[in-house]
Parts: C-alpha cells; sequence; structure tokens
C-alpha cells in the first residue's frame, strides 16, 4: 500500500476525554503527513451488526423505531451493538430473535460497513438471514419498535422517496440487490 502512505496520520498522545454507558470519546494529537501536527476527535464503539432477513423470497424484515438523536421514527433493518466478548455473527443472531421474534437457519456473511468515518470507528457487519422461524419477541427493556414486511422493490422506493435515510439500511439494500436478485 505503498501509494497510501503519504495520505496516513500518525498519534503523538491520546486521550479520552468522556467514558459513557456505550460509547467513549477520545482527542489524539497527530501528525500529519506532511509532518505539521493537528487534533482528531472521536468516538469508540463496540461494533454492531445488521440483518437482512427474508421472510419469502423479495420480502424482508423491517421494523419502525423513534430515534432519540434525530428526533423521529426511522425504519431500519433488525441491528444492534455487540456485547463485550460477542462475535458479529453472535450479535446478528441475537439482535434478530430479541427484536423481531425470528430465528433463522440460514446465515450469510456479507460484508462490513463503516458508517461515521469522521467522528467513529464503529463498525456494522451485515447478515443476510433467511429460512426464518418466529420463536418469539424479547425486547429490551425500553426498546419499542414495530415489525413490517416490504418487498425489495418497495424498500429501493423508499430510499429514493426519502422514507428510508438510516444509512446502515440503504447500504443493507445495495447488498440485497445484489444477493437477491
Amino acid at each position: 500500500m505503498s501509494e497510501t502512505r503519504n495520505l496516513e496520520e500518525r498519534c503523538l498522545s491520546s486521550e479520552q476525554i468522556f467514558e459513557g454507558g456505550l460509547l467513549k470519546a477520545w482527542r489524539d494529537r497527530i501528525e500529519l503527513p506532511d509532518g505539521s501536527q493537528s487534533v482528531r476527535e472521536y468516538v469508540r464503539h463496540p461494533g454492531a451488526s445488521v440483518v437482512i432477513a427474508e421472510t419469502q423470497p423479495g420480502v424482508l424484515l423491517f421494523e419502525r423505531q423513534f430515534r432519540y438523536p434525530v428526533g423521529q421514527v426511522f425504519i431500519e433493518f433488525p441491528a444492534g451493538k455487540r456485547d463485550q466478548g460477542e462475535d458479529f455473527l453472535a450479535c446478528a443472531q441475537r439482535e434478530l430473535r430479541e427484536e423481531t421474534g425470528y430465528r433463522a437457519e440460514s446465515w450469510q456473511h456479507l460484508g462490513t460497513m463503516h458508517p461515521c468515518i469522521g467522528y467513529s470507528d464503529e463498525r456494522i457487519d451485515i447478515f443476510l438471514a433467511r429460512e426464518l422461524s418466529y420463536v418469539g419477541q424479547h425486547l429490551d427493556q425500553g426498546e419499542f419498535l414495530e415489525i413490517f414486511e416490504m418487498s425489495l422493490a418497495e424498500a429501493e422506493q423508499a430510499v429514493l422517496d426519502g422514507r428510508i435515510t438510516d444509512a446502515k439500511t440503504v447500504t443493507c439494500l445495495f447488498w440485497a440487490a445484489k444477493y437477491l436478485a
């Protein structure tokens, strides 16, 4: 990767400036590629998984959930953060079960996305879940959401008309179009 070496930044010092229940914020002094110095502030995130759950050919499972930071209800694929020490597949399986009540017999890892690279190290792994069976929903305390189905074509139209704006869901629809075609 010698062609990117002249773009890399090097950490000179690092200071944690916030620690919450979910996120940790850091401020680093860095050396830029030209030798000058700057500051980078960013959030460390434990990582997450998102699930494209196909209930029947071409029909996908979605949820509506209020997202407090933005103050509105979003249409999203089932997803959630990893617990400490949990791998991404186990996280996807747990989140699908807790949020939707479904279990899948078939799991496929499709890819990884980084939703906010300018200020966070968050990584979200994308899984396709098929051969679903309903086993009962177990929402977390204080979690409220509605589950519904949409065809892939309807979901793609929802992105174009602005009903779906969640970045992980938009990214997953790109993957769904490739794998479910």
